[in-house]
């Protein structure tokens, strides 16, 4: 099996050509030796996503100057974003970057700034929230319609890099922190080494007005059929933040595995948790991890979706708790990957004292909106019996103060306020969502054949399936959710969610090989304007961010359709990856127990 990327040999630093780190005595020069030296290696437009509004200036490139500061607006919040980009920015440079305040910007605004000491004392005095005019010039790309005084939103962000400064202003923190994000990837890709790195850090010219298109952004990693450690996760949410991407699912029980600690059921955990695919030892988070997952989360800004599959995919309940089966027998563990065989008993009152705890403690632990109580594949129970246990459990979820979500086939149960269905299927011709949407639910795209990232690339993909199709990159960037569903109008669409299965996907550098680089194809989709969508244009932007994985420790897919530059190589093993493969004769199907059908 791969390595993880602890594990990993460094990949070495970029490409030989970029100019060296000027010296702090240079700054006195700083207006003619700018003049001179070669432009930004990065253009502004080649952010992913998509920016909204690009207007590039190529005489205003920003240089980071030894002595840079960071100052932020006042606000622990905004402060905390500051401290992000210096934690991003400090290791490639060895530049200290001190984090230091700006006077208030008003009541609307948050502004932060990069800049050098003599350059930010006018800044800091003058504190003026306001940025600066757009840039002129050079080549410009502005959205039609856009106009940059708009409200930036609760996410939206304005960039503005000058010889003088980098500005980023938003009306909140998250948007600041997806600012940062843009900084980022202007910076050359060296930015990403865990070691200094001489270079010349130049920012290009320019301004950016950005804002999401939709609200939900996210990704879903399953832990049940694989268990992944706390640190596993932190990285995931890490790749997540990245692109701009704002709530993680945890896919947290299934038939394998029961991954959450419960304190009124510890068996749930501690006897259902020890089991995985394929026979390995399992796991569970204490809700300590859990609390770890969730504050690592939030300060990226990103939200923890928690997921407990009902009323089928429950052999693990079972397992440790039989009273709730139908036939009140313990079934034996599960560590095949067949689906719809379990399910907990929809006629007995206990198992609606199981939901309630368990829901309860989840929904106490987890500081976002929502619930996710799953649906899907419950193939053993019918009718009457499936609506009615759904729409009971969704008042359950109702009276934990949390906003329900399921897979879309809780669709014919009742509607319940607010709720959101993720939708997984094939065919965008889907009538019960559609009336579903006109009785006030909203919906998350999961598109099988676009989105799920446990889809092969191609046939020769050493791990993942197939059964919605081969999803290149290209397959996923190539839809629009805002008219994927017939009858269903964008502004139902809540957003959309790029799903990974894990009963073949076993190790880190495994979950990131899936993810990579498909994920920043879906994030465009969820964040940047429809008229932003062009594969050409996009393909050769994530060409680019090959070598910032690279030079990361992030393992990924060298997909044929994207023209990567040329990287430094690891002996004769080529790109410095490791490319997964596949699994072994242990995670072999293992045939699932029988049961019963409860019908309405």
């Amino acid at each position: 099996m791969p390595t993880t990327p602890s594990t990993r040999p460094e990949t070495g630093q970029e490409p030989a050509g970029l100019p060296v780190h000027r010296p702090p005595a240079a700054d006195l020069a700083r207006a003619a030796g700018e003049f001179l030296a070669p432009s930004a290696p990065v253009r502004l437009g080649d952010v992913v996503p998509a920016p909204e509004s690009v207007a590039e200036d190529p005489a205003a490139d920003f240089t980071l100057p030894a002595d840079a500061v960071i100052r932020v607006s006042a606000g622990a919040a905004a402060r905390d974003v500051a401290g992000h980009l210096a934690e991003l920015l400090r290791p490639a440079t060895g530049c200290p970057l001190p984090v230091t305040g700006l006077p208030p910007a008003g009541a609307d605004r948050l502004t932060l700034t990069l800049t050098g000491v003599t350059a930010g004392a006018g800044t800091e005095a003058a504190g003026d929230a306001v940025t600066a005019a757009p840039a002129t010039g050079g080549n410009a790309r502005t959205i039609a319609g856009t106009d940059p005084a708009d409200d930036l939103g609760d996410e939206g962000y304005r960039l503005d890099v000058t010889p003088a400064e980098v500005r980023i202003t938003a009306g909140t923190a998250a948007g600041l922190f997806h600012g940062v994000q843009t900084l980022r990837q202007l910076l050359p890709a060296a930015v990403e080494s865990p070691t200094p790195v001489d270079a010349r850090w130049v920012v290009p010219g320019g301004v950016i007005v950005d804002r999401p298109r939709f609200p939900y952004r996210g990704a879903m990693l399953d832990v049940a059929r694989h268990f992944f450690t706390v640190a596993d996760v932190l990285r995931v949410i890490d790749h997540l933040a990245r692109y701009k991407l704002n709530h993680l699912h945890l896919h947290l029980t299934d038939d394998q595995g029961w991954r959450i600690a419960v304190d009124s059921w510890p068996a749930l955990a501690g006897v259902g948790g020890a089991t995985e695919v394929g026979g390995g030892p399992g796991g569970h988070y204490t809700t300590a991890d859990y609390r770890r997952i969730v504050r690592h989360a939030a300060r990226r800004h990103v939200t923890v979706v928690p997921e407990i599959d009902l009323p089928g995919h429950t052999n693990s309940a079972l397992v440790a708790y039989p009273e709730l089966a139908p036939g009140k027998v313990a079934p034996p563990p599960y560590t095949g990957t067949e689906v719809g065989f379990s399910y907990v008993d929809p006629a007995d009152e206990r198992t609606y004292d199981f939901v309630d705890d368990v829901l309860g403690e989840v929904a106490a632990l987890t500081p976002g909106p929502w619930l996710h109580i799953g649906g899907d594949e419950a193939f053993k129970v019918r009718g009457a019996a499936y609506t009615g246990f759904v729409e009971r459990t969704q008042r359950i979820v109702a009276a934990t103060g949390k906003t329900v979500i399921g897979w879309h086939q809780i669709a014919p149960a009742a509607h319940a306020a607010g709720r959101v269905l993720q939708w997984w299927g094939t065919n965008g011709d889907d009538p019960e969502i559609a009336e579903s949407v006109r009785r006030g639910a909203r919906l998350i795209l999961s598109p099988g054949n676009h989105a799920y990232l446990d889809m092969k690339y191609a046939p020769d993909t050493p791990i993942g399936h197939d059964w919605a199709g081969l999803i290149d990159v290209r397959r996923a960037y190539d839809w629009d959710p805002g008219a994927h569903l017939t009858g269903v109008p964008a502004e139902a669409v809540l957003g959309v969610e790029a799903p990974l299965w894990t009963e073949s996907v076993t190790t880190l550098a495994e979950v990131e090989f899936m993810l990579f680089p498909r994920l920043p194809a879906l994030a465009e989709l969820a964040w940047s304007p429809r008229a932003t969508h062009d594969w050409a244009g996009f393909r050769d932007r994530l060409a680019g961010h090959g070598p910032r994985w690279s030079t990361a420790g992030i393992t990924f897919h060298r997909s044929p359709e994207v023209p990567w530059p040329v990287e430094p190589t690891d002996g004769d093993r080529g790109p410095s990856r490791r490319i997964p493969t596949q699994p072994g004769p242990d995670a072999a199907e293992t045939p699932a127990p029988t049961a019963a059908t409860t019908d309405g």
